[in-house]
């Protein structure tokens, strides 16, 4: 019975230990350990990979740069890359994961138009933001509080291309489109129709074309017949490098544009000679930054051994702007539903230029749609086998 007792006593006095209050040094080492998660959803796999690379590379740099300076209010900040392989179908089982897992706050991404359409509804339901730094579909923020972009929408920059041929490349008195058959090409392609057929630009084809596809000869003969001063391919890189080249082949002389899904060093490696002289617009350019992105383009280029380009620029700044939310709003006694609210609303309050978020891509700040006000377009055109900055800018549109 007495060494019953005696043991008795020792559990009691151990467990009295193991309830006092830890002391302050290990509290504060417990918080700085503590792990603040984002997802960061992009194609890193599939035909739009180049993409993916450098979000992936502008998002770890943002990530370097906070975690080195203390983190966010002394937590780290942890970000967990989702492959979504530009695929709308792929995009919803990404959704579903990041939806699901309590310990990510928020959705950087996607890059793809259809991938974060895919996800939207899903996103809205788990009530967790996806603020995507590439999506220009016109849709993609429509009827979700929790949406948001930091670029431009393709009903402005479809208008912007269309006004720049007529405005600027006076010479060019008919147009032809390329466009690929999904949510972004056919989007973007509505919008330069329908602005081109306001302001007199002679449309003389309007041809569809499938990403999966690698030879695109078929088409391009019968654009050819056509006739056209200028092609605009409304689509991505990868087959963009492809359609040039092709069309070179096939004798084609015509001037090609594209947009911004063309804006990848990936397309001159594609294309290579035939690329010389294409024109396409972007959303940003480090050609017309200040010396805040210039920085970043340094500080990049020491990290990652190669220069960033826009997609990288736009993604540092959608990392940026979750983390200053994260800074403002987080609580460690809310509830995970609770916090990640508190980061949908404070997005949304940055709706006047004096709220904006002050980046290297420029001032973001959101309607009631979450779409982005007020961003501009650039135009870039290759010369000597390099993106560079056009002569002209249109700077104002109609």
């Amino acid at each position: 019975m007495r060494n019953w007792l005696i043991g008795l006593l020792i559990v009691g006095f151990v467990s009295v230990l193991g309830c006092q209050p830890q002391d302050k040094n290990t509290s504060e080492t417990q918080k700085a350990q503590k792990e603040l998660k984002v997802a960061v959803a992009a194609p890193f796999t599939g035909n739009a990979a180049a993409f993916g690379e450098m979000i992936k590379r502008g998002a770890e740099l943002k990530e370097k740069e906070i975690n080195e300076a203390g983190g966010i209010n002394g937590m780290k900040l942890t970000l967990l890359f989702e492959d979504d392989a530009g695929k709308d179908a792929e995009a919803s089982l990404v959704a579903e994961r990041i939806a699901n897992n309590l310990q990510i706050l928020a959705v950087v991404g996607h890059f793809n138009s259809s991938c974060s359409l895919a996800g939207k509804p899903i996103y809205q339901r788990a009530g967790i933001v996806e603020l995507s730094p590439g999506s220009t579909n016109v849709t993609v923020c429509e009827g979700s509080d929790w949406t948001f972009r930091n670029l431009y929408r393709d009903d402005f920059q479809g208008k912007f291309i269309a006004q720049y041929i007529k405005k600027i490349l006076t010479d060019l008195e008919s147009v032809a489109v390329f466009f690929d058959n999904d949510d972004y090409g056919r989007g973007l392609r509505n919008a330069f129709v329908a602005e081109a057929e306001r302001i007199g630009l002679n449309l003389v084809a309007s041809e569809a074309y499938d990403r999966d596809n690698t030879d695109f000869k078929a088409q391009l003969t019968s654009i050819k017949a056509k006739g056209p001063d200028a092609i605009f391919i409304s689509g991505l890189y990868s087959e963009a490098g492809l359609i040039v080249k092709q069309a070179r082949e096939t004798g084609i002389t015509a001037q090609f544009f594209g947009a911004d899904g063309v804006d990848s060093p990936d397309f001159l490696t594609i294309a290579g000679s035939s690329a010389e002289g294409t024109y396409l617009t972007t959303p940003f350019t480090f050609g017309a930054a200040d010396a805040k992105a210039q920085q970043m383009a340094a500080n990049f280029e020491n990290l990652h051994g190669v220069a960033p380009d826009t997609w990288a620029a736009l993604t540092y700044d959608a990392v940026g702007m979750i983390a200053d939310a994260l800074e403002k709003t987080y609580n460690s006694e809310a509830s995970v539903a609770d916090n990640r609210k508190a980061i949908r609303d404070h997005l949304a309050s940055l709706d006047t230029p004096e709220e904006g978020y002050n980046g290297v891509t420029g001032l973001t700040y959101f309607d009631l749609n979450g779409d982005t006000v007020n961003k501009p377009a650039y135009v870039k055109i290759v010369k000597d086998g390099q993106f560079t900055a056009a002569d002209q800018q249109l700077r104002e549109l109609d």
